[in-house]
């Protein structure tokens, strides 16, 4: 799978200069966690319903059966901010789990994670994607162990009865042009021709990282060309609007996975899901992947995703004992067995995709895998020290103009207005 990760400009530097301020390197005698028990405690969210730490910690287990892996659960929506309690409480919980760059940015800023650059060195990371958004300086204070990247789901039946090409590496003007066809149907037996969840990545994040925008630098005019895709489909009817997906709390699972939509932009993450939903008995739907649409002036894939970690918390009570399984995570041994249940892995072999293919209920037509082999995948958001707080303006003006409270125009303007005056000035 030939694709990078492109970190964005300049989050090593702001790392390593509050890294250096922070004291990064931490105590020694926290680095040798010599007194453990044989029990490796792990950070998690939703255990039961994120299968991938389970099966992780069942192969990690019969490689090192003087181990016994014991997770921290935690409710995927408290994560967060139950983490930065404990780790700001000096928790001796030894392996965090890092959802994404920005959470490890603030971590890595606070000197909570043990630099673990001896293991990254020690292994074969080199068809690891993902690392170099870990990179702080020449150091590392976590290791993905996998990599998600946004691609297009289709229903192969509403797209063959509607006697339409599937979407094979399309432009956003085509992509516009597709959903407006195979949109059918009133009230509760509408089939919308693609469904845009309410998250502002599916506008954003993609325009970023097909335009070469700056999701931090307070002017966001770059935006305009994918807002106008987003309002187009949902004024058109080509998509359920964003008032509506958020005052039901829209499912993009239940949306596809019934039928109602013929198209979702979405993660890799939710291949999991609807592979188990297909061995519950809880959906039929004949599906595949595309590649993400792209802009007419490029000759490559784009998309954007993020990478999820393996920290070894600076406090940890087991430190060595983590760094093993830190590197069993990223390897090939630890990637075999997520992707044997749906998940995307960060090592990219082609033993690896194989494995992934031949899944039961896996698509394995060539536009599936081709849609797994995106020539660069870009970072969803830059990390730095303004990055939350950008984020929240963000977040605000994006339900703003897909309300219809402000026009595209106004809105990208206030946007890059209180951007520049409530966090960069």
């Amino acid at each position: 799978m030939p694709r990078r990760l492109v970190s964005s400009l300049g989050t090593t530097a702001v790392l390593s200069l509050v890294l250096a301020a922070c004291g990064g390197d931490g105590d020694a005698d926290s680095a040798t966690g010599d007194g453990g028990d044989g029990t490796l405690t792990v950070s998690v969210w939703n255990l039961e319903g994120t299968p991938e730490f389970q099966a992780l910690f069942d192969a990690f287990e019969e490689a090192h059966p003087d181990i016994t892996v014991e997770p921290v659960d935690i409710l995927a929506d408290d994560y967060e901010e139950k983490l930065t309690a404990m780790l700001a409480g000096g928790d001796q919980t030894d392996v965090i789990t890092i959802k994404n760059v920005m959470e490890y940015g603030e971590y890595a800023n606070r000197g909570q994670l043990l630099d673990i650059t001896d293991v990254v060195e020690s292994a074969d990371t080199s068809d690891l994607a993902g690392l170099e958004a870990f990179d702080v300086d020449g150091s590392y204070f976590a290791m993905p162990y996998r990599q998600d990247f946004w691609v297009i789901y289709y229903n192969k039946t509403l797209f063959d009865e509607a006697g339409i090409d599937y979407p094979d590496t399309i432009t956003w003007d085509e992509y516009v042009d597709i959903a407006e066809q195979l949109t059918e149907g009133e009230d509760e037996d509408k089939v919308y021709g693609t469904y845009h969840h309410t998250w502002r990545s599916v506008t954003q994040a993609i325009s970023a990282a097909q335009t070469g925008g700056d999701l931090l630098g307070g002017d966001y005019s770059f935006f305009a060309d994918q807002y106008e895709v987003a309002v187009g489909l949902q004024e058109s009817g080509a998509a359920m609007d964003f008032g509506t997906a958020n005052a039901q709390q829209a499912s993009y699972q239940t949306m596809f996975e019934t039928g109602a939509t013929a198209m979702l932009p979405m993660g890799t993450w939710y291949i999991a899901a609807i592979l188990a939903a297909e061995e519950r008995g809880d959906t039929d739907v004949d599906w595949g992947i595309a590649p993400m649409a792209q802009r007419p002036d490029t000759d490559e894939v784009i998309s954007f995703g993020s990478p999820t970690a393996f920290a070894v918390n600076e406090n940890a009570a087991n430190a060595d004992a983590a760094k093993e399984f830190v590197e069993f995570a990223a390897s090939a041994e630890g990637a075999k067995a997520i992707a044997e249940i749906g998940v995307v892995p960060a090592l990219q072999t082609s033993e690896i995709t194989e494995t992934y293919f031949s899944l039961d209920g896996m698509p394995d037509d060539e536009l599936s895998k081709k849609a797994f082999e995106p020539d660069v995948v870009e970072l969803e958001m830059p990390v730095s020290e303004r990055t939350a707080d950008i984020d929240e303006i963000l977040n605000q003006e994006h339900e703003l103009i897909m309300v219809g409270d402000k026009s595209i125009e106004d809105g990208l303007s206030t946007m890059s207005e209180r951007v520049r005056t409530e966090v960069r000035d």
